[in-house]
C-alpha cells in the first residue's frame, strides 16, 4: 500500500509542508514591497519632517528594511522564473 494520500500529500504531511513553505516564500516578496510603499506613503507626519530634515538620504527606518527584506526573499521568484524558462526550452 502506498504512503501517498489521494490528494498528493504524504501521510506525514511533509509534502503539504513543502508546498506551504513554497507559497509562503512566494508571498514574502510582494508583501514586503507593499509594506515598503505603504510605509513610505503613510509616514510623513511633522515629527518625521523634523527628524529627517538636513540628513539627506536616510538609510535607517522601516522603508529600507522592507525593501531589503523584499530583495532577500526574491530568491523564490527567481527559482520559479528560471524553472519555467527551462521547461519552455525543453
Amino acid at each position: 500500500m502506498s504512503d501517498v494520500h489521494p490528494a498528493g500529500a504524504s501521510r506525514d504531511g511533509s509534502e503539504a509542508a513543502f508546498h506551504l513553505a513554497r507559497w509562503l516564500g512566494l508571498a514574502a516578496t510582494p508583501t514586503f514591497a507593499i509594506m515598503a510603499v505603504l510605509t513610505a506613503m503613510l509616514s510623513g507626519g511633522p515629527a518625521d519632517m523634523l527628524c529627517a530634515g538636513g540628513h539627506g538620504l536616510s538609510l535607517g527606518g522601516m522603508v529600507p528594511m522592507y525593501l531589503l527584506m523584499s530583495a532577500f526573499h526574491s530568491a523564490a521568484w527567481l527559482r520559479l522564473i528560471s524553472g519555467r524558462r527551462r521547461a519552455g526550452r525543453a
